[in-house]
């Protein structure tokens, strides 16, 4: 057996590329989207609240927990757990570890491929005299993988394709060789794209450049308080979800990283400082770009609307048109600046992603460096493809919400029970003090062992039973109806509308209004149903049909109600594309349980499990 023997070249690459498999799109395009829905302002105290009490506690667990199994070769969850504690559960509790990076990074990396795809267009112009509208539409034409915006075929697969080849190649060259490099130049890269960007946002002036409001509008609106949102447990649940969002705790790509530290290396000072960092890229840059540049141009009702479809939605749709109004030269700056920005921290996130799986295989099968890379590149390729295919119905979004979130939130209550509980925190806090370069206040042995803990369990319980509405003052079993987002009203379909079955010959209208119009895009035909909201705001369905294939029951100008016939014909609905997405995670998380199981019984038969 080939001893990994991989380490970090610097301090300063090891910190700069924790803190940029923390800085991803969430700091830049969700972060501002959920404070302006969760009570701006005082969105920061539950905000750093959960950072104090989840994010500190869970980096020294999961740094220190790492550098812990290293010592005994081991580079991947499943045994970095194994060695805390003997038990045989705990290695499949890691398999969440390797599982995670992989399931997310198998449509991150399709989302980072859009960045380089929107880098391409903002230097050669694309966007120049098109309207809000249109460049909504070129994202729309992009996610359709069948159409072109630059006459390539396949446009979205080739700009996936390239960036996991990217990736692949700066896996294959190593932890210093590659990982370290990118990071040295990737996160100073993306704190200066955001600088100037948060520069130009913050010194916006109504009236330049078609503006309506100053640039400091939008901060004034993203940090005015509304306080009674506190008292809203759909905040602080929000606010917890940002805190692993954003520094990628629950994954396993932090162990990974940290078990190529050495006994004596600090942990202490280093997780603090990728923690900080993140969050002064997050609450200083990430407020200063989007929501003060929109706006400053849209005004704040239509930002408010448009936060509603998330920060994808603001920043592909909504940022290239704004950008345009600086004139050529600036605007091509400015997009190649924002997208650049995304990109740098997309691909240092993807990086880390890449690691615990390779680390793994070449621990447990021998595999080279150069075979784990492409073993990861082939997967993320497979397991990809999917989410580009089949984007509109749904398996993206699946794929974020069981191996984005979920498995995060239960990968971090499990680790710190082990942590606090099983391993003992006695020796856990041997191990976070160990070569610190700073003092740890002792508070954190009780936060750690007790308040983490119970948070977690409270943060997976909220999202298990979210109710309806988010009303938990009524709390009775008999009548607890489950939101929608819940994990429960995932399970059960909530939200699916009328058409349920896999496979059906007649499909349901899935919300009430009036069809407006039938029309052909792209060799493509639809029909749209619209409806004013309460906002005066004008909401449209678009459902995709086939003239050979199915019968128009209604026409323009019908009002139609949620469950009544559209089209009679033979449909596959959405949940067959959703149901098939769970059962493909599910799967690979079986294969990599199955590969922990047979690393360990070849590491019995070769003697290899004392430690």
């Amino acid at each position: 057996m080939v001893k990994n023997t991989e380490a970090w070249g610097s301090r300063v690459g090891l910190v700069l590329a924790m803190a940029g498999n923390a800085v991803g799109f969430g700091n830049f395009l969700r972060f501002p989207v959920q404070a302006v829905q969760n009570g701006g302002g005082a969105f920061i105290i539950p905000y750093l609240i959960s950072f104090l009490i989840l994010g500190i506690p869970l980096l020294m667990i999961e740094w220190s927990s790492g550098r812990f199994g290293g010592r005994f070769g081991h580079h991947s969850t499943p045994f970095i757990m194994g060695s805390m504690d003997k038990r045989w559960i705990w290695k499949y509790v890691g398999v969440f570890g390797i599982f995670s990076n992989i399931a997310i990074a198998s449509y991150y990396c399709y989302l980072e491929s859009w960045t380089i795809s929107y880098i391409f267009h903002s230097l050669f112009g694309t966007f120049n005299g098109l309207s809000q509208f249109e460049v909504a539409g070129f994202f729309t034409n992009y996610l359709d993988v069948t159409t072109s915006t630059t006459g390539i075929p396949y446009e979205a697969l080739i700009f996936f394709l390239l960036c996991l080849a990217l990736n692949t190649w700066i896996l294959s060259k190593g932890l210093s060789g590659g990982v370290e490099k990118v990071a040295k130049i990737g996160v100073p890269m993306l704190i200066v794209f955001g600088i100037f960007l948060a520069i130009k946002g913050i010194t916006l002036k109504a009236g330049e450049n078609g503006a309506i409001n100053d640039g400091v509008v939008g901060l004034n609106f993203l940090w005015t308080p509304d306080y009674s949102s506190l008292a809203n447990p759909k905040v602080w649940l929000a606010a917890a979800g940002q805190i692993f969002f954003t520094l990628s705790v629950g994954m396993g790509s932090i162990q990974c990283y940290a078990s190529y530290l050495k006994k004596n290396d600090d942990i202490a000072l280093n997780a603090m400082s990728a923690g900080w960092m993140n969050e002064f890229v997050e609450i200083v840059l990430g407020s200063a770009v989007i929501i003060p540049i929109a706006i400053g141009y849209l005004g704040i009702d239509k930002v408010v609307e448009l936060t509603g479809i998330g920060g994808l939605g603001l920043g592909f749709r909504t940022m290239p048109f704004l950008f345009e109004q600086w004139g050529p030269i600036l605007s091509a700056l400015a997009g190649v600046s924002f997208f650049g920005l995304l990109f740098f921290a997309g691909i240092t996130s993807s990086l880390a992603m890449g690691t615990p799986g390779m680390g793994f295989m070449m621990d447990e099968f021998n595999w080279s460096r150069p075979k784990a890379a492409i073993g990861f590149g082939t997967v993320i390729m497979l397991l990809g493809l999917p989410t580009i295919f089949f984007f509109a119905e749904g398996v993206f979004d699946e794929y974020d919400y069981w191996a984005g979130t979920v498995s995060l939130v239960v990968f971090a209550l499990l680790e710190a029970v082990l942590f606090s509980w099983v391993f003992g925190l006695k020796k856990g806090w041997r191990e976070i003090t160990e070569g610190a370069d700073i003092k740890i206040p002792l508070i954190y042995r009780f936060i750690i062992k007790y308040i983490t803990p119970v948070v977690l369990i409270l943060v997976f319980t909220g999202a298990l039973i979210r109710p309806a509405n988010d009303d938990w003052s009524n709390f009775n079993p008999r009548k607890w109806e489950f939101h929608n987002e819940s994990i429960i009203g995932q399970l059960q379909h909530k939200g699916i509308g009328p058409n349920k079955e896999w496979f059906a010959d007649v499909f349901y209208a899935e919300s009430s209004g009036i069809v407006d119009s039938t029309y052909q895009l792209r060799k493509k035909h639809f029909i749209s149903v619209s409806k004013t909201g309460e906002n005066g705001a004008v909401q449209s369905r678009q459902y995709r049909y086939s003239p050979t294939k199915h019968y128009l029951l209604v026409k323009p100008g019908d009002g139609v109600n949620t469950g009544n016939t559209i089209f009679t014909g033979k449909v596959i609905n959405r949940v067959f594309f959703i149901d098939m997405a769970r059962l493909l995670l599910l799967s690979v998380f079986l294969m990599i349980s199955g590969l922990v199981y047979y690393a360990w019984n070849k590491r019995t038969k070769e003697g290899r499990n004392e430690i």
